[in-house]
């Protein structure tokens, strides 16, 4: 299919000033007089200015291109770039029709082993994004960094406060699971939380991240696609938002998530929404964040080290005797990037969950099962599987 027909073509304004080499701009491939060749390259990026779902932060339909402005201007990172930027994605006559839009186009890029990346528009596009991998046969992980859980069950209160709870009740089902970041304890139902440790899927606050930011990568590094609310990063760093809160992840913190899910190479989607301009100060300085943040995480993405084969000799096996059930739980380590997994056997007939029972897992796990503490981890995905 012609994807021409999805999308508009950047405005010349974006980057007729640029004329240095090393920049961004000059080393991908943008939809300017024609759309680029999507097929073999590595990462596809595209703009939805779509704003009305947006709850209190009304104003998102410029942010795509702010956000280029930005990005276009820093310098290319490492790694051979095969990148392309289709444009601005053409909004449906109504929220359902942007959805399906989003999720049509993400599909086919996966389908072509292209990853998506997204640049919002209001957080409920990720529904749209969720919805590409209906088609894909797997089940899917789902990592959110958002002060708010966004899992109210009103539709009026606006698109973007329910969208978690919409992609929990989706039908068919193949969430395997949902990891939430930089949620802020005060800005949350405690029920709401409840409800998550009940469906076995995690959920960390700002402190909990900012004690030990080393334990979160295990958790990001599970994910098969990111979802990004500018909301999480503090109002001093990211005041372009309606819903910009005093706390939360410094700019700093957000790129090392953002490297951090770069990395990860389950990750095969991501999406990063919520910034408006119209609240953004006169430089215009939390396009800049999120263009670091995207830029962070395209250099994770060429950091990729490729480590899925755990029965080569690329990995040391450790196998811990346990005094409790399960009598031996199985490490594996890295020996390139020193990055650890553990193995949880996953029930017999249940062969949909193979790709899920080798888990990321930190040293910290192994250490605590050596003193014969069962991870949690462990405890909760075989929770999932069963």
């Amino acid at each position: 299919m012609d994807l021409t027909i999805f999308f508009s073509p950047l405005d010349e304004s974006l980057y007729a000033d640029i004329t240095a080499h090393s920049s961004f701009f000059k080393n991908i491939a943008t939809f300017s007089d024609k759309m680029p060749d999507y097929k073999g390259a590595h990462i596809a990026i595209f703009g939805v200015g779509e704003a009305r779902g947006a709850a209190r932060n009304a104003g998102t339909t410029e942010a795509p291109d702010e956000i280029r402005r930005k990005l276009y201007r820093l310098k290319k990172g490492t790694g051979a770039y095969r990148i392309v930027d289709l444009g601005n994605l053409r909004l449906g006559h109504d929220l359902e029709e942007t959805y399906v839009r989003v999720s049509e186009v993400c599909r086919m890029l996966l389908e072509d082993n292209v990853l998506p990346l997204i640049l919002g528009g209001s957080q409920d596009l990720d529904y749209g994004q969720y919805g590409a991998y209906e088609t894909m046969d797997k089940l899917v992980s789902l990592l959110n960094v958002d002060a708010f859980l966004d899992l109210d069950d009103k539709s009026e209160s606006g698109a973007s406060n329910h969208h978690i709870h919409r992609i929990l009740l989706h039908e068919p089902n193949y969430l395997f699971s949902y990891t939430h970041l930089a949620y802020q304890t005060y800005l949350i139902d405690p029920m709401s939380v409840a409800v998550l440790e009940k469906l076995y899927f995690e959920a960390f606050r700002v402190g909990q991240m900012r004690t030990n930011m080393q334990e979160m990568e295990p958790a990001i590094r599970n994910a098969d696609m990111l979802s990004f609310d500018v909301t999480a990063i503090r109002s001093a760093d990211a005041p372009g938002n309606g819903n910009a809160q005093p706390f939360g992840l410094t700019g700093e913190e957000a790129c090392q998530v953002c490297w951090y899910a770069g990395m990860n190479e389950k990750l095969s989607s991501a999406g990063f929404y919520e910034y408006n301009p119209a609240f953004d100060d006169v430089h215009k300085k939390t396009a800049s964040v999120v263009a670091t943040m995207v830029w962070y995480f395209i250099e994770g993405f060429y950091h990729r080290k490729h480590e899925q084969n755990f029965k080569s000799n690329d990995f040391m096996k450790y196998s811990v005797s346990m005094p409790v059930e399960p009598e031996v739980i199985t490490f594996y380590k890295s020996k390139f990037s020193e990055k650890w997994w553990m193995e949880v056997p996953y029930p017999n007939g249940r062969q949909k969950y193979a790709r899920n029972s080798i888990v990321p897992c930190s040293y910290n796990d192994y250490q605590g099962a050596l003193k014969g503490d069962v991870p949690e981890r462990y405890i909760s995905m075989l929770a999932k599987l069963i």
